[in-house]
C-alpha cells in the first residue's frame, strides 16, 4: 500500500476518429511525464472521440489501443486508464479499461449510453460497476453520463477514489463542475473527472474543466482550464482516513441494491 498516489491526468484535443494519430499524440504527451506517476488518466472514447460510427472504428477487444496501453503501462511503470470504442461477442460497448504496470487489467462498459445522442442506439449498456484495486487503494473507474447517476456510483463498498473519464461538453459544463464536486463530498472520496478539450466534427465544443476534488469537494488544481494540459496531482490516504474517521458520514448511509 502507498499513502500518496500520484495521478497524471491528460486533457486533450482528440483528433476525430483518427486512432493512430490519437496514439501518437498520447505517446509524446505521456513521454513528456518526467517523474513517476501511478496512474495516468486519458478521456473517454481518447482513440476517436465520441463517435457513434461504431461499425468502422470498433477494435476487438485486446486489440490495438489496449496493446498500445500495455506497452505504456510496461514503460511508464504506471496503470493506465481511459475508454475505447469495442466490439465483442457481436455488440459494441464504450467499454474502459484499467491496464496494470505488468499488463493485467480490468474493465468496465458504460452503465448510462447518451440518449440525447443516441449512443444507446449503437453501444450496448454494461451490467456491472467496477471496483479494482491498486497500490492499496480503492478505485471505481466510470464513464461519463454516469456522473448524473448518483445511486450508481453511490460508495457502499469504500472505495477511495471515484474517476469519470468524459467527453462531456461546454454547452453543460456547469453540470460537469457541479456534479464532480457533488459525488466527491456525497461518497467521502476523492473524485476525478478528466474531459476533453477542442472541437469534434460534429461541431460539438469541449471546454475541458477536468478536475480533481477531495473527500470535502476541495478541488486539488485549478478546473476550468480550456486548453491542453498533463496535470500531476497527489492524492493522500491518510487526509481521506483521517477526515472519515472524523465525521463518520459513510456509516449512516443507506443500505440498498441495484437490479
Amino acid at each position: 500500500m502507498i499513502e500518496n498516489l500520484k495521478i497524471a491526468v491528460l486533457q486533450v484535443d482528440l483528433a476525430w476518429e483518427n486512432p493512430s494519430k490519437n496514439r501518437e499524440l498520447f505517446s509524446e504527451k505521456i513521454a513528456a511525464i518526467n517523474q513517476e506517476v501511478d496512474l495516468i488518466i486519458l478521456p473517454e472514447m481518447f482513440s476517436t472521440g465520441f463517435s457513434m460510427n461504431a461499425e468502422n472504428l470498433a477494435e476487438v477487444h485486446l486489440g490495438e489501443t489496449f496493446k498500445w496501453m500495455q506497452n505504456i503501462a510496461s514503460q511508464k511503470k504506471s496503470a493506465v486508464t481511459g475508454s475505447l470504442i469495442i466490439k465483442d461477442d457481436g455488440k459494441f460497448y464504450n467499454r474502459l479499461y484499467f491496464v496494470y504496470p505488468d499488463g493485467t487489467f480490468k474493465t468496465y462498459d458504460k452503465r448510462h449510453t447518451f440518449t440525447l445522442a443516441r449512443e444507446n442506439e449503437t453501444y450496448a449498456a454494461g451490467k456491472q460497476r467496477l471496483t479494482l484495486e491498486y497500490k492499496g487503494w480503492k478505485i471505481c473507474p466510470l464513464i461519463c453520463y454516469d456522473l448524473r447517476f448518483p445511486v450508481w456510483a453511490r460508495n457502499t463498498e469504500d472505495y477511495d477514489l471515484l474517476i469519470y473519464v468524459a467527453n462531456w461538453p461546454e454547452t453543460r459544463i456547469h453540470a460537469w463542475d457541479v456534479l464532480l464536486q457533488a459525488r466527491a463530498i456525497e461518497n467521502m472520496s476523492f473524485c476525478i473527472g478528466v474531459n476533453r478539450t477542442g472541437v469534434d466534427d460534429n461541431k460539438h465544443v469541449y471546454n475541458g474543466h477536468t478536475a480533481v476534488y477531495d473527500c470535502l469537494g476541495k478541488a486539488l488544481f485549478e478546473n476550468d482550464n480550456q486548453s491542453e494540459f498533463t496535470q500531476i496531482v497527489s492524492l493522500d490516504k491518510s487526509h481521506l482516513t483521517e477526515t472519515r474517521e472524523k465525521l463518520k458520514f459513510l456509516q449512516d448511509r443507506d443500505t440498498f441494491s441495484l437490479k
